[in-house]
């Protein structure tokens, strides 16, 4: 599996002004809508259910909500980038600016698991999440998540 695989360009994109935790999870519904025709209410009840489990914020700036949901045909990813860093509970208590969001079939199971720890491994590279705060177009965030994959098949 690689990011390409799970994530389209047009499911990129730039924030400003998020000021919470729930209106991440709503620009999340909206940008699912947007990219994969899924439906935004049934997005955000999954990510704020996730959610009440335990914080999805993994340190460093970055958070990975997830949730799996019903009608839902494969693994999709969402990529948010905030332009103000956003309190969101993470594991180090300081607030976040990079958001990867998973949306997977309820019954996905190693899929999901395999994606989420594709995500995450690619969001601990400090240079790769230098790349994408130094950087404010969508289509260059795009490549910059899936240029690691096209230089190791090389």
């Amino acid at each position: 599996m690689q990011l390409s695989d799970i994530l389209r360009p047009e499911a990129v994109k730039i924030l400003a002004g998020c000021t919470s935790k729930k209106r991440l999870f709503h620009d999340i519904g909206a940008l699912a809508e947007s990219a994969y025709q899924i439906d935004p209410t049934t997005v955000i009840d999954g990510l704020i259910e996730r959610e009440g489990l335990g914080p999805t914020g993994v340190g460093n700036g970055v958070a990975l909500p997830h949730a799996r949901l019903p009608n839902v045909d494969k693994v999709h990813g969402l990529f948010l980038r905030l332009e103000k860093p956003l309190n969101f509970e993470a594991v180090d208590k300081q607030p976040i600016d990079l958001a990867f969001a998973l949306i997977a079939p309820e019954e996905s199971g190693v899929d999901h698991l395999k994606a989420l720890a594709l995500v995450s491994r690619t969001l601990r590279d400090p240079s790769v999440c230098a790349k994408l705060r130094a950087n404010a177009d969508p289509v260059t965030l795009y490549t910059i998540l899936t240029e690691l994959e096209a230089t190791q098949a090389a």
